[in-house]
């Protein structure tokens, strides 16, 4: 059990963690903890995590199958995607037969998107891009086709893409459940005490941005990579909402079912996930 009081605290620069951190980044949350927010791009992030090496950090729910060894999943802080979420487009429609035979960009192969993408196109060709520039790679031709994640899956059609595939919109099909993607963890090794007390402000700092939406939103949008303000609350309304604040057992069952169908295609290992 750790005796720190300085908790490093792990979140992507993106417009929908900024949002949920807001509480605890303003000061608005109360902690007996000292908090040291570090903030990098999701893989690094999943990569870290490999490594133990944050108290408490958001990473893919895909990168979870390989940390449940030494990290917990916290209730408050996940992201899923309620009949939407990760899609493939193109600049012209594709067949999805025809998926399985072009190389399709991809943003990180720990990402859940990445996970989904081998889960609804079995064995795919893929090529490992920054998630920043997938979109323009497609437009100018250097892709057929890309997996957009974060705002790319608003701003698509502005840049005259077409939808192939919605993996939210095909999960919630095929199981009924909300589409598990972003997880907070926290090490196991804090002890029961100190993981309780970052539970409660955890949840605390989403439920006081709910409450104060203008102003978290303003704070948001400044990680928001020049987005306009409707599409940035678009977006944060998209994936901070009360199923973040808990995702409750509907929640939790995505997660598993999610994971144990990447087991069941060999693409990761077998995990019990523990919820605290």
């Amino acid at each position: 059990m750790t005796t720190t009081t300085k908790i490093r605290l792990g979140h992507s620069p993106d417009s929908d963690d900024a949002f949920m951190f807001w509480g605890l980044a303003t000061g608005k949350v109360q902690s007996r903890f000292e908090f040291e927010h570090i903030l990098r791009d999701i893989q690094t992030l999943n990569e870290w995590a490999m490594e133990g090496r944050l108290e408490t950090t958001a990473i893919s729910v895909h990168a979870f199958a390989y940390v449940a060894d030494r990290y917990a999943l916290l209730r408050h802080g996940g992201s899923f995607g309620e009949g939407y979420g990760p899609m493939i487009v193109a600049r012209e429609p594709i067949s999805e037969e025809r998926l399985q035979d072009i190389t399709i960009a991809v943003p990180g192969k720990l990402t859940s998107a990445f996970l989904q993408l081998n889960l609804f196109v079995p064995n795919p060709k893929y090529e490992v891009v920054p998630f920043d520039e997938i979109m323009e790679g497609v437009v100018a031709g250097k892709f057929e086709a890309g997996l957009l994640i974060h705002e790319g899956q608003l701003t698509w059609e502005e840049a005259g893409l077409v939808k192939v595939m919605d993996f939210g919109e095909r999960w919630k099909a095929e199981t009924g459940l909300p589409l598990p993607l972003g997880v907070n963890v926290v090490r196991k090794d804090l002890g029961a005490e100190a993981i309780a007390e970052l539970n409660r402000v955890m949840k605390e700092s989403i439920q006081a941005a709910l409450e104060n939406r203008r102003e978290a939103l303003e704070y948001a949008l400044q990680f928001g990579r020049g987005i306009d303000e409707n599409t940035g609350d678009e977006f944060v309304g998209m994936y901070v909402n009360e199923r973040t604040l808990d995702m409750g057992e509907e929640g939790i069952e995505a997660i598993r079912l999610l994971l144990r169908r990447g087991a069941e295609i060999g693409l990761l290992p077998e995990v019990e996930v523990e919820v605290v």
